[in-house]
């Protein structure tokens, strides 16, 4: 079931009723909207004045909703997260810290050519030269052992942004852009992970004692393209800043189509798709991560 996303930009007071957040301002509290909690999946809390009681943040936290609070510069800042959000996470957790260095290196070359396969495919779609990447996600190493994601992301930013474009967290426009758009990708990345039993602490191939989402950034790799391409677009619109209306437009990236083989789904549900594989992958159940090809 897709579920809804809310975005609190302004002073609201949330609260809970029945099963229901239920939404006002101070100045008209008679005025109120309610949206049934389960039919919630992502919220994001922006305004510093937001008020938000904390019967409300544990049904959200029961419903496995991913809450994204902005600091003062309104950007993401952090996440709440259901820590039992799957009632067999202990078999799931056992079998993912069991998991061998052979597999955890061929699940990242599973993870590295979908991720320049889908690079490849977005350049193709916007008419650019994708071709160039072919050589990189065909036979990709055991564990990526020659870097092939480094070298095809110096050829992919060239060809989608022009020579002149350094990706980095703190670079100029549209850097930021695109760091927004992850920072939402991310969230619901880890929101599918732990919806299916997975640890998001215990990294495939990201580790750093600082991050408590190492395989959120591990999953969400292969992601990444449908994200540019909503950034590329704004860019041929004009949008550079990451006004009100660009963050609503990035959030929309959750309900982007992912196809996978024959079905087409949005993307928050082909999350749980990804998700759930790689848990049969760590299980022994299957080999193959499931992701979808960028078209």
């Amino acid at each position: 079931m897709l579920k809804r996303a809310l975005f609190f930009s302004t002073p609201y007071c949330l609260s809970l009723r029945n099963g229901q957040m239920v939404i006002h301002t101070r100045e008209a509290p008679a005025m109120k909207k309610s949206v049934p909690i389960e039919d919630i999946g992502f919220v994001v809390l922006e305004d510093a004045q937001i008020s938000v009681t904390l019967p409300l943040l544990n049904a959200l936290s029961d419903n496995n909703v991913a809450v994204i609070i902005c600091g003062e510069n309104r950007m993401p800042n952090a996440m709440l997260m259901n820590l039992d959000s799957n009632r067999t996470q202990g078999g799931i957790y056992r079998s993912q810290i069991d998991a061998s260095e052979p597999l955890k290196k061929g699940l990242w070359r599973q993870i590295v050519e979908a991720k320049i396969r889908n690079q490849a495919s977005l350049l193709r779609k916007l008419g650019r030269d994708g071709d160039r990447l072919k050589p990189y996600y065909m036979n990709v190493k055991s564990a990526d052992s020659d870097n092939r994601e480094g070298v095809a992301a110096k050829i992919y930013w060239a060809e989608l942004f022009g020579p002149q474009f350094i990706r980095s967290r703190d670079g100029v426009s549209p850097n930021n852009l695109l760091n927004y758009g992850y920072t939402i990708l991310r969230a619901a990345v880890a929101r599918a992970i732990m919806g299916s039993g997975l640890f998001p602490a215990f990294g495939i191939f990201h580790r750093n004692r600082y991050n408590a989402f190492p395989l959120a950034d591990d999953v969400m790799e292969p992601y990444r393209p449908y994200v540019d391409e909503m950034v590329y677009n704004l860019l041929q619109q004009g949008h550079r800043q990451l006004t009100k209306d660009v963050k609503a437009a990035l959030f929309r990236i959750l309900f982007a189509d992912t196809r996978f083989d024959k079905a087409v789904r949005p993307l928050d549900v082909g999350l749980t798709f990804t998700s759930s594989s790689l848990a049969k992958c760590f299980a022994g159940i299957q080999k193959k991560i499931a992701y979808p090809l960028l078209e």
